[in-house]
């Protein structure tokens, strides 16, 4: 019968690298005047804010603002691993060492408030539903074309007002047939003012009826 529990290598060596990486750390903080509790606290200011990028590089949220931070992060863990190697003599720490990690919890209290309270750019816009706008006519009339308009198979109906119009459609109709009767002196006739108002001739018939 196979084991279930099962030895994960990676897991293994995910555990063996932090656990070093902790302890640089903490050796970092110690040499540069911060013993006791306060020494500890630091690698795990470190390795939260490189938990609290990743995700947010995870969910794909403001991924410059993550980017910036997860670096930070990660010059601190890789720069504390770096310098318990023997580059640096941590018996006597410089004085750019100890200002680093003096400054660390405020620039780590920064990055963390940031990542946790920066919207997300990936929101979906809401929804508005379209809404037919009245075109109204323009200040200064276009030049009519004088071109011969096409001849239709079959003139339209005179039509009594037997149609239905709402006083809204009459009364936008009323002051194109203005604009049309002030720029050419003629009467507006149904096929202009259906095509004008992009109405059904019928209607436009209906109309024009009404405003003779």
């Amino acid at each position: 019968m196979r084991s279930p529990v099962r030895l994960d290598f990676v897991l293994v060596q995910a555990v063996i690298a932090g656990a070093l990486s902790f302890a640089h750390l903490h050796d970092i903080a110690h040499a540069a005047g911060q013993d006791g509790w306060k020494a500890w606290a630091y690698p795990i200011s470190v390795d939260l804010l490189l938990v609290a990028a990743w995700r947010r590089l995870r969910t794909g949220h403001t991924p410059r603002l993550a980017w910036s931070w997860f670096l930070v992060a990660l010059v601190a863990s890789l720069g504390a691993n770096v310098a318990t190697a023997g580059f640096l003599d941590l018996a006597h720490p410089p004085a750019w060492l100890r200002f680093l990690v003096a400054g660390w919890p405020a620039l780590a209290f920064l990055g963390g408030t940031l990542l946790a309270h920066t919207p997300g750019t990936d929101e979906q816009p809401k929804t508005v539903p379209a809404v037919e706008i009245e075109r109204d006519e323009p200040a200064h009339p276009q030049p009519v074309d004088t071109a011969p308009a096409r001849e239709e198979p079959t003139s339209l109906p005179e039509l009594a007002p037997a149609i239905a119009v709402p006083d809204a459609l009459i009364a936008q109709a009323r002051k194109i047939a203005d604009s049309h009767r002030a720029t050419t002196g003629e009467q507006i006739d149904a096929n202009t003012l259906s095509a004008r108002m992009r109405i059904p001739a019928p209607m436009a018939a209906a109309i024009t009826t009404q405003l003779a």
